[in-house]
């Protein structure tokens, strides 16, 4: 298991290897009651093409560090690279998937697909191809006409993981994305996810509240503490790819289940 100073050597260590830099990361959020600090000395590194899970309490920082690193909102100090660059802004060539879909009802899958072609003014004939190939890989192939209120749920949110694809995005920001599905549903979405990132091999951080969801998708688990959110250990996830429905009878996916809940305060044993 690594400590939150391990991480930040890692951090350190390859850079020219390193998709995502964080060190001594601040954030305080202005409010009429006060300043509120969300984040504190956060430190963690992401390799290219690594699939890393954040998993902490509700109101920890999780999402804060996400939109932080998409640019979409500033640190208070501290430092955050992307793929080298300080973040500074809104970042280029990243796609982001969020806890609802968020389709246009008007569009058909096909054309909510290609909306990130459309507002970076790239030649919509040119990755036709590419959002017909991720829709296969997705499965949802044979949808390409219909509209979002034909989808089920899941479909729906394959269709936001194809457009947050098409433009062929270095980092891929997920945010708590299968959370509103029911169990099975999300556990079929988990192995679709696998499947779609085993192809592309995006750099892909994701959010989440499920800590079994955390280790059968992740390289490492970043597991953080309540407000103000830091890093309180990086658990590798030692599980071979390809992982299928029955790496979650595997012992040891039980046994890390079981010491990031300890992390967390949640006994999974039943003791």
């Amino acid at each position: 298991m690594t400590t939150p100073s391990q991480a930040a050597a890692q951090a350190r260590e390859g850079d020219a290897a390193l998709a995502i830099h964080v060190r001594d990361l601040l954030k305080v959020y202005g409010t009429r009651a006060g300043p509120v600090k969300a984040l504190e000395d956060v430190a963690f590194a992401v390799r290219a093409a690594e699939f890393i899970a954040v998993v902490g309490p509700s109101g920890c920082g999780k999402t804060t560090v996400l939109k932080i690193l998409a640019g979409l909102v500033p640190p208070t100090s501290g430092v955050v690279e992307v793929f080298g660059a300080p973040v500074r802004g809104p970042v280029a060539g990243v796609g982001m998937v969020f806890q609802a879909p968020v389709l246009l009802k008007w569009r058909t899958v096909l054309d909510n697909v290609l909306l990130p072609i459309e507002i970076l003014h790239r030649d919509r004939r040119a990755h036709l191809e590419r959002a017909h190939h991720l829709l296969e890989l997705a499965g949802i192939a044979e949808f390409a006409g219909r509209y979002p209120r034909e989808l089920s749920g899941g479909m729906q949110q394959r269709v936001a993981i194809c457009r947050a694809l098409v433009h062929d995005p270095r980092l891929l920001l997920m945010d708590e994305p299968f959370g509103a599905l029911d169990a099975l549903t999300r556990d079929q979405m988990n192995l679709e996810l696998l499947r779609i990132w085993s192809e592309s091999r995006k750099t892909s951080l994701l959010i989440t509240h499920s800590i079994p969801e955390a280790v059968f998708l992740a390289d490492r688990v970043i597991v953080m503490t309540p407000r103000p959110g830091r890093v309180a250990e990086v658990v590798p996830v030692d599980l071979p790819r390809p992982r299928a429905a029955a790496t979650r009878l595997d012992a040891r996916f039980t046994a890390l289940v079981e010491h990031i809940g300890r992390l967390l305060g949640i006994d999974y044993t039943g003791d």
